[in-house]
């Protein structure tokens, strides 16, 4: 990913995480140790950083407010051209927008949750150069979800993905998932059940961010010596890599891809 910007975003195209955490120099010191991040002042003031990765922007970590009562969790934020459009479109179909949207820096930004709980962000304005699978962005963006097909409705609905007009997402479905992409290449995957098949209620729907590791096996255990936790390291869904679940001390989760 560049660092020179700002550039205008593919229309309902992951554009950013971030991770909001209770402690901002705990979160950064152990993404440091695990990922090998750097950080910087993100220009929101002293609660937000940029995390660096090879020098390039690769992520953000804020600080919740000690009152602000929600979970620590990384968030997959959307590129919109309107923000209360599609704020509206989301309840319109009875899901959640939770925060927003609110006037953050150069664009606008808000939460929600979808249909089945899985939250996410949207963002109206520029952004940088910045795209899933390219660079120093994630590796990966995978929503995890009860049913991926009811899913990819909705998404396709409030982010005018498949619509046919330009300088949007094409989506796919293949082997029971479906499959998002720019004009490029793949930004997001949704898993879930099959068509035919009942939604599984064992799964708690997510958007999983995957972030690129080299020795999965050395990430994973210098995750659990700095306080966090770790699924056993399994096969991707391709069969070309392994990957583990982290939770940071924080309650934080993400996952690791071998690359």
């Amino acid at each position: 990913m560049s660092a020179h910007g700002p550039v205008t975003a593919v229309r309902g195209a992951p554009c950013w995480v971030s991770l909001m955490a209770h402690d901002l120099e705990g979160a950064q010191e152990f993404y440091t140790a695990v990922l090998g991040w750097r950080f910087r002042a993100g220009g929101l003031g002293e609660e937000f950083s940029i995390a660096l990765s090879d020098g390039q922007p690769v992520a953000s970590i804020g600080a919740l407010a000690q009152s602000f009562q929600v979970a620590v969790a990384w968030t997959s934020y959307f590129a919109v051209d309107n923000a209360d459009d599609t704020a509206g479109r989301i309840r319109e179909r009875g899901a959640t927008v939770a925060v927003g949207p609110l006037k953050i820096g150069p664009g606008r930004a808000a939460l929600a949750a979808d249909p089945d709980g899985a939250t996410f962000g949207f963002w109206e304005g520029q952004t940088l150069a910045w795209s899933i699978g390219q660079g120093n962005a994630p590796v990966g963006l995978e929503l995890r979800t009860r049913d991926a097909f009811a899913a990819a409705i909705f998404y396709a609905e409030v982010f005018d993905w498949a619509s046919g007009e330009p300088g949007g997402c094409d989506v796919t479905y293949e082997h029971d998932q479906v499959i998002v992409s720019d004009a490029t290449h793949t930004v997001a995957t949704l898993r879930g059940g099959a068509v035919e098949s009942a939604p599984d209620p064992r799964v708690r729907p997510l958007w999983h961010v995957h972030f690129p590791v080299r020795d999965i096996e050395k990430v994973a255990a210098t995750a659990v010596a700095a306080g966090g936790t770790v699924t056993p390291v399994t096969p991707t869904a391709d069969g070309e890599g392994c990957q583990a679940v982290v939770r940071d001390p924080d309650g934080g989760l993400f996952t690791v891809t071998s690359t």
